[in-house]
């Protein structure tokens, strides 16, 4: 019962002093805030940050979570970095804030210890669901963030063959590689029409596109991307760009074949495992029956 009012009184405590600092009355404005009123060139500001704020708060908590989140996401095996995963499926979300709202849902799992604590189970119970919950929950989030990078790839490896058929059309049309990409931005609506849109932004942003064209096939992770970016950087160098477009358009659809091949086959004798329980079963159960009663015919005798 100590223990609970310390820590209740420890929390309100740092409430307070947070409400209380951004409060005029009870903090010292700093000496630039007093002169700035008489800088002719510079805006009053109305408002007091105080000596320690929320924002200063966040400032400094955001760089640490960010990096706690990424060395519990390496120790399970996540390697890729989380910004170019978010890049990658177009999230509005920056690294920090993506790990501060994980670190805050993962928050949430310890009521699981708190359960465990009024259910009055043991003590290593008690630690152990105090360690798994927070986990499982943030976990839980990565992966979410893994299977929407995933399928975001796989969209953008059934569509690039498609895409990049058009774009070798449109470039033996006379179409330059610029005037293609935003032609095929403006049209489509899929993974590789988005992604495309950034190309196009970037370009209007000053980027070279070769530059831009690299962002997009490192952001990707793709293969047949990379193949077909390093191709398209020959603009300047190739004068027959759209056959050599098309020839890899064909690797890609070859690739592609391929890999539906191979997974039409795995799910097909994923089929047969069913089967042959639904079969196995039956015939263990018809075997057993004359072998029970020849065990009862023997030990009779």
């Amino acid at each position: 019962m100590n223990r609970l009012l310390v820590a209740a009184g420890l929390l309100a405590w740092i409430g307070v002093t947070l409400l209380l600092s951004g409060w005029r009355r009870f903090t010292r404005p700093a000496l630039t805030d007093r002169l700035r009123p008489f800088h002719p060139g510079a805006e009053i500001n109305g408002g007091h940050p105080g000596i320690f704020s929320v924002d200063s708060l966040a400032d400094v908590l955001l760089p640490i979570l960010h990096t706690l989140g990424d060395r519990v996401s390496s120790l399970f095996g996540v390697n890729e970095p989380l910004e170019r995963r978010l890049r990658r499926i177009h999230s509005p979300l920056l690294p920090a804030e993506f790990r501060l709202r994980q670190f805050c849902w993962s928050a949430a799992g310890l009521v699981a210890p708190m359960l465990a604590t009024v259910a009055r189970l043991p003590l290593p119970a008690v630690v152990l669901t105090l360690i798994a919950g927070p986990l499982l929950v943030f976990l839980s989030i990565e992966q979410r963030l893994i299977t929407a990078s995933k399928k975001w790839q796989d969209s953008l490896r059934r569509e690039l063959p498609v895409v990049s058929e058009q774009l070798a059309m449109l470039l033996n049309a006379g179409f330059s590689v610029g005037a293609a990409m935003r032609r095929l931005s403006r049209r489509g609506e899929g993974c590789c029409a988005q992604d495309l849109r950034v190309v196009v932004n970037r370009v209007h942003q000053g980027v070279s596109e070769p530059t831009a064209l690299r962002e997009w096939a490192d952001q990707a992770g793709l293969d047949a991307l990379d193949r077909l970016v390093s191709i398209l950087t020959l603009n300047s160098e190739a004068s027959d760009l759209g056959r050599l477009v098309s020839a890899e358009t064909r690797q890609a659809r070859r690739e592609l074949q391929r890999a539906t091949t191979a997974i039409i086959e795995r799910r097909g004798q994923q089929v047969w495992i069913p089967v042959t329980v639904a079969t196995l079963v039956p015939g263990a159960i018809l075997l057993a029956i004359p072998f029970t009663a020849a065990l009862r015919l023997f030990s009779s005798t």
